[in-house]
């Protein structure tokens, strides 16, 4: 098994018949939820599962589910629309993650982006933070070119 970064292709699909709504007031909510190495993620994942999902075992920086994203914010850069969302902090966490899946928890736990971390990311008693990169054409998070 295997997490491969990707932006999943049944959500390409959604985007066009407005399954997802990024409007930052009135919009859908979108969340992470973070998973292990033994987890298959890739652009075949078509909605959020709690198989191989992370355990946080201090009990008190992760949930089930992830935790919703912020800031999210649709714009373009020249020819290409971008989304951005504000980094996410699990602050007192002790666990490790392999990648994350973003997901409309909206929507029908609909699958939008698959993130790999290139291997384990731990954190004991510490804060575990997901940095999004600068939102523009080349290295947004979600791009549409």
């Amino acid at each position: 098994m295997a997490i491969t970064s990707a932006v999943c292709t049944s959500f390409k699909q959604e985007l066009l018949v407005g399954t997802h709504n990024f409007t930052a007031t009135s919009g859908n909510t979108f969340k992470l939820a973070l998973y292990t190495s033994s987890a298959s993620l890739g652009a075949g994942t078509t909605a959020y599962s709690t198989s191989n999902e992370i355990t946080n075992s201090s009990g008190t920086a992760y949930t089930a589910g992830g935790s919703a994203l912020t800031s999210v914010t649709p714009t373009t850069d020249s020819t290409t629309a971008v989304c951005d969302f504000a980094d996410l902090s699990f602050t007192n966490a002790s666990f490790t993650a392999n990648g994350c899946l973003i997901y409309n928890d909206t929507n029908s736990d609909k699958a939008c982006v698959v993130v790999a971390f290139g291997g384990d990311k731990t954190v004991s008693s510490g804060t575990f933070t997901i940095q999004f990169p600068t939102a523009d054409a080349t290295s947004a998070i979600i791009r549409l070119a």
